[in-house]
């Protein structure tokens, strides 16, 4: 089998641009992948459009030796969303050759189903009573598990009475949701360590399931000096670019659960080799997923075959309303739980047509250090 074409397309989601890349073959087999890269919209796109020529002639079966190509070819980069996307294609290719569903080709399922928790689903004004309001919506949903980011444009320090203002916010969303609901604090590597630190403690009676990327993700040593000085779980990794960056993350000694992006750390194989890598250490993945639906899906598929997986992080039922015209397939949370579709390869169809009317938009991108920004509306 070989590769006659590469085609690029890319989505105009309000807040974060889509970006898919179609692998077609001599043999009428495609495969899809997704390289969404937020503000990196261009550079993702352009990536594919330079590798094109490259990866035209491969037999997209030989996956691992696709990959090891095209990172030589990028002079030993991992090559970004861009190249784990074309990753992603080739599985899909392999496993609809197989007539098997991805999940199937990684050892079968060791869970019927995963536990999601929502993201992305405050979209409003910076308010303790807006947070709270909506939250509760999300739980009526069937979620038992929700993340935000309460700081506002905060970087580095914070006052006094903007620290109050964000534990308000914490503290409505705890009142309102109840203590049975687990909350994930996303700090979006925010503070310094100090900061870090003083933020952490007075988390700390709301109980939150973990505080994420409190201070910069590529810092491992501050990491897991704030993990220590805690008394919460803190979560890291979703900026790792290599899988052995989780093991050096993971040797500092304070940090158990870890969230790697697919797009970032190599693919489906690199999301696979970060969660053996995690199992050396006694460590839980939950992986990192701000993408479209079709990214979830292929977290699905990877993570229903992982014994060390916690929960998986999802955004879908946030989505804009036209996400089910261009996206079918994919498989939807229910009651808080999601499992994969049985369908061979990864399952997710997309609608080139309806795609169309959706075009790339230059101000779809979080400015998260700005004002508003929560609101999700792009800029």
């Amino acid at each position: 089998m070989k590769i006659t074409d590469v085609r690029v397309l890319v989505v105009g989601n309000p807040w974060k641009n889509w970006i898919y890349v179609k692998l077609e073959t001599d043999e009428g087999l495609y495969g899809w992948g997704e390289c969404t890269g937020g503000l990196s919209t261009a550079t993702e796109k352009g990536m594919l459009e330079e590798l094109r020529s490259r990866v035209i002639g491969l037999d997209p079966t030989n996956v691992t030796a696709v990959t090891d190509f095209l990172r030589k070819t990028l002079f030993l980069s991992s090559g970004g969303g861009a190249v784990s996307g074309i990753e992603m294609a080739c599985w899909d290719i392999i496993a609809k050759k197989a007539n098997q569903p991805l999940w199937q080709l990684f050892g079968g399922k060791v869970r019927p189903r995963i536990r999601c928790y929502a993201n992305g689903w405050y979209q409003g004004p910076r308010e303790p009573e807006a947070f709270a309001e909506r939250a509760v919506q999300i739980v009526e949903m069937g979620y038992t598990a929700l993340k935000f980011d309460p700081f506002g444009k905060a970087y580095k320090f914070m006052s006094a009475s903007e620290e109050r203002f964000a534990m308000k916010i914490v503290g409505a969303v705890r009142k309102a949701v109840g203590d049975d609901v687990d909350l994930m604090i996303e700090a979006h590597d925010r503070f310094n360590q100090t900061e870090a630190i003083r933020i952490g403690q007075m988390l700390e009676e709301y109980h939150p399931f973990w505080y994420e990327t409190p201070v910069l993700s590529d810092n491992f040593e501050r990491i897991n000096e704030v993990a220590r000085r805690v008394r919460i779980p803190v979560i890291c990794g979703e900026r790792t670019s290599q899988p052995r960056e989780i093991a050096k993350l993971l040797s500092g000694g304070a940090i158990d659960i870890v969230n790697p992006e697919i797009l970032g750390c190599g693919g489906i194989t690199g999301l696979l080799d970060c969660f053996a890598i995690a199992r050396g250490f006694d460590a839980y993945v939950a992986p990192h997923n701000a993408q479209s639906p079709f990214c979830t899906a292929v977290n699905i598929h990877i993570g229903i075959t992982q014994p060390n997986l916690l929960i998986q992080e999802c955004f879908d039922d946030s989505s804009a309303a036209w996400t089910d015209e261009v996206l079918s397939g994919y498989p939807k949370v229910v009651n808080g739980y999601i499992e994969p579709t049985d369908l061979p390869g990864i399952g997710v169809e997309i609608n080139e047509d309806e795609a169309l009317k959706h075009p790339y938009g230059d101000k779809n991108f979080l400015w998260m250090f700005e004002d508003g920004w929560e609101k999700r509306k792009g800029n």
